[in-house]
């Protein structure tokens, strides 16, 4: 796997980091004309789960992901922070990096803080990538929603993406983990979801039990330009086990509705 070089971002009190290859353009010198992909962790976890995504999307795009506050060893906020919060610290983050127009592609939890930023900042979002969002209305209790990632680790994936998430969730620590899980829980994603204005791609691993195919095709219904992709034969963490799928399909996805507008 390629090395990520990173850099510390700090904006509106808080500290996360922003990573990109070596092929990409720093942060501020991007190229024009060509689509610009920020890709956004969940709870608990950090860049690591999304590499082979991003080092694919890398190979023919400006790629950055980022590592927010409180995870991935960054430093722990003084307060449980909203989704809002996220969202607005990823937008702010973006523009003092001169990242000035991107595609949005959040995973789990990652999909409501992508939502909130796109939110914060709309005339910077050009498209929203959401992977496996989170929660499904089948999981609105803590209890159920813990039995499905437990179940989806046990039986969909794989032993290294198990590795990555199980070491990521022991550097991010209980606190804030169970600082930031009712947080995740009672976000009102589809809610939220319907005040966007860009197209939204909805994308699953077709064993993901975690966000369901109702749930995942009801979220593709409540924009204008929303569409459903499902990934073959893997279940929550498709962007570790399809890195080239799911790259194919964010490509397509934003070839096809960048043409329409």
């Amino acid at each position: 796997m390629t090395a990520l070089l990173s850099a510390d971002v700090e904006a509106r009190g808080l500290t996360g980091r922003i990573l990109w290859t070596n092929g990409t353009p720093p942060p501020g010198a991007q190229a024009n004309g060509e689509p610009v992909y920020v890709l956004i962790h969940g709870i608990g976890v950090s860049h690591r789960y999304l590499a082979r995504l991003h080092a694919v999307l890398a190979a023919g795009s400006p790629t950055y992901s980022l590592d927010l506050p409180g995870f991935a060893g960054t430093p722990k906020p003084g307060r449980q922070l909203s989704v809002e919060d996220y969202g607005a610290y990823i937008a702010e983050a973006l523009k003092s990096c001169g990242i000035e127009s991107y595609v949005l592609v959040g995973h789990s939890m990652g999909v409501q803080f992508a939502i909130e930023a796109a939110l914060c900042e709309p005339e910077r979002v050009q498209h929203l990538v959401l992977m496996g969002p989170v929660v499904d209305s089948r999981h609105k209790n803590i209890g159920r929603q813990s039995l499905a990632l437990f179940l989806d680790g046990l039986l969909r994936e794989s032993p290294s993406s198990n590795w990555i998430v199980v070491t990521d969730y022991l550097r991010c620590g209980p606190r804030w983990y169970l600082t930031e899980l009712p947080v995740m829980m009672e976000y009102p994603t589809e809610k939220r979801l319907a005040n966007v204005d860009v197209p939204v791609l909805i994308l699953r691993g077709s064993r993901d039990h975690v966000a369901g195919p109702e749930w995942s095709l009801r979220l593709s219904r409540a924009v204008p330009q929303g569409r459903l992709v499902e990934i073959n034969g893997v279940g929550h963490v498709a962007q570790h086990m399809r890195p080239q799928a799911v790259a194919d399909a964010i490509r397509s996805f934003v070839s096809a509705t960048s043409r329409q507008n």
